[in-house]
């Protein structure tokens, strides 16, 4: 059967639904394809006694980014999520006993730094953090916001500020520009820890990512009913607008024709369009996941370099140890015996663990039954191990060294979840096909690696990307930027053609 949407939108994680509100926003008929039985993306949950709990990203932060896509739209954000300012950032753990919180509020985390570190890391903080915001600040413009990231206007805030050249330090990696700007070695395992979150290694990537942390300390909110949610709300206002959704659509391919795209195939059928936006691993266009046409759309060497990928527990028990918060950071005894060992697709002996206490927050009683997601560093997945299930072994070993890492801290569950609670790197490619597992896309190791990350406009006239794979890069807010970058450059693209308009094969079936 045939069916036609102007616009296609192939994903449905929180970049696919992001650039399908604001294409319905520019008139057009939005065509939403998901291979998976519900919307989220990454953005996932799984079951539990307690409820369904979150297995993908746990932070949200930079909410003006989602203020300005529901403004985008003429909504407000306040009327269809509901957020709550979480002011403690996390906890953290480390095995010689020290516990460190850091807060939003800067003056707060430089006391509790100096109370449990001395004077000395209070200074080193607060001139760290310091030179992170006016990172942050200088990289906004020239490079987020961009639909391209500029060299030159990069170069020209420079210059303005040529101090930010130390700041930058750009011959270093974010391990060696800690070892210089931290005199604890606890505060350089702290802040190497944010080159995790777009999938790097801090012994590999630029020391540039030291921004990151400042993305953190501008606030971080907890999304009533999980971050699933807000994919949720996304999709029912996307219907409400008249966007159409047919999930459990498996997309073969990309057809064209005379040069630009032309259609869609699933195995449902064939779904005429003049314009695709694709919200998946810009790796699974250059591998032909979606047909020999599409492999040229983007520069296939970059993305062969993958992020890190993850091994993420998602279960409800009853926890006894440590006083945990909604963030919780248990670290390694030694960094590099954590990314060593990854680096060469292994499995480390002693990682640093991560736990969201979902039910737990500022002003929040947690129940007596909760929710829990923790999460372990991992190395993505290789092509000998490409459609290999996963073994009772690899999760039996992952389940012990996790157990006795959190037993070394004292914090222990009532019960060990089932193997089913586990997700690992190949079952992360199955899901997420041309990935290897990687859950940030693009590796950001090197000093060129932001540069090189796939743009929302492709070689391929007609399709476009969106999502965590492409610019500005991984996370949640970035994947939702990203959509304004390709919306906008979707609707540049359309104003210098004059495309007619393509029609179904008589007989198709209309998903308006």
């Amino acid at each position: 059967m045939d069916a036609q949407a102007r616009s296609i939108v192939i994903g449905a994680g929180i970049g696919g639904l992001a650039v399908a509100l604001r294409l319905r926003a520019q008139g057009r008929d939005v065509l939403v394809l998901e291979r998976a039985p519900e919307v989220g993306g990454k953005m996932r949950t799984v079951p539990s006694e307690a409820g369904p709990v979150d297995t993908g990203p746990t932070v949200l932060t930079m909410k003006p980014v989602f203020d300005d896509l529901f403004a985008s739209i003429g909504e407000s954000l306040e009327d269809h999520v509901t957020l709550a300012p979480e002011p403690h950032l996390a906890r953290h753990w480390w095995r010689d006993g020290a516990v460190l919180d850091l807060w939003q509020d800067q003056t707060r985390s430089a006391a509790e730094i100096s109370g449990v570190f001395g004077p000395a890391a209070r200074t080193d903080f607060e001139k760290f953090s310091a030179e992170a915001a006016r990172l942050f600040d200088a990289f906004d413009l020239p490079m987020m916001r961009a639909s391209k990231p500029s060299r030159v206007g990069l170069t020209a805030r420079v210059l303005k500020e040529p101090s930010l050249i130390r700041a930058m330090a750009p011959l270093s990696t974010l391990a060696q520009k800690l070892a210089r700007d931290f005199r604890d070695p606890h505060l350089r395992q702290l802040f190497g820890r944010y080159a995790t979150y777009v999938g790097g290694s801090p012994y590999r990537s630029p020391a540039v990512l030291s921004l990151i942390s400042h993305s953190e300390a501008s606030g971080v909110w907890r999304v009533a009913g999980g971050m699933h949610n807000m994919a949720l709300s996304l999709k029912a206002l996307a219907e409400k607008m008249g966007v159409s959704f047919m999930l459990g659509a498996d997309v073969t391919r990309i057809e064209m024709q005379g040069g630009t795209v032309a259609a869609v195939h699933t195995g449902d059928g064939r779904f005429a369009c003049d314009e695709v936006v694709f919200n998946g691993d810009p790796r699974a266009l250059s591998t032909g996941l979606l047909g020999a046409t599409a492999t040229a759309a983007v520069p296939a060497a970059p993305l062969e370099k993958r992020s890190l990928s993850a091994r993420v527990w998602a279960f409800a028990a009853r926890a006894a140890g440590p006083d945990l918060v909604h963030h919780n950071v248990f670290f390694a005894t030694d960094p590099r015996g954590e990314f060593d060992p990854i680096a060469k697709g292994e499995m480390p002996e002693d990682a640093t663990i991560y736990i969201c206490a979902e039910d737990r927050g500022t002003g929040i009683t947690p129940p007596d039954l909760e929710r829990f997601e923790i999460i372990l560093n991992a190395a993505p997945t290789t092509d000998a191990q490409k459609g290999a299930a996963p073994t009772a072994k690899e999760k039996e070993a992952c389940r012990q060294r996790t157990h006795h890492t959190l037993a070394q801290f004292g914090l222990a569950f009532d019960s060990w979840p089932a193997d089913r609670a586990l997700t690992i790197p190949r079952e992360w490619e199955a899901r997420f096909p041309g990935s290897a597992g990687s859950l940030y896309g693009q590796s950001p190791h090197g000093m060129m690696a932001a540069f090189q990350r796939p743009t929302a406009r492709t070689r391929i006239p007609g399709l476009f990307l969106v999502g965590g794979g492409t610019h500005p890069g991984a996370g949640v807010p970035m994947a939702t930027l990203s959509a304004q970058h390709a919306a906008e450059e979707m609707r540049q693209a359309r104003t210098s053609t004059s495309p007619s308009r393509p029609t179904a094969t008589r007989g198709g079936m209309s998903t308006a």
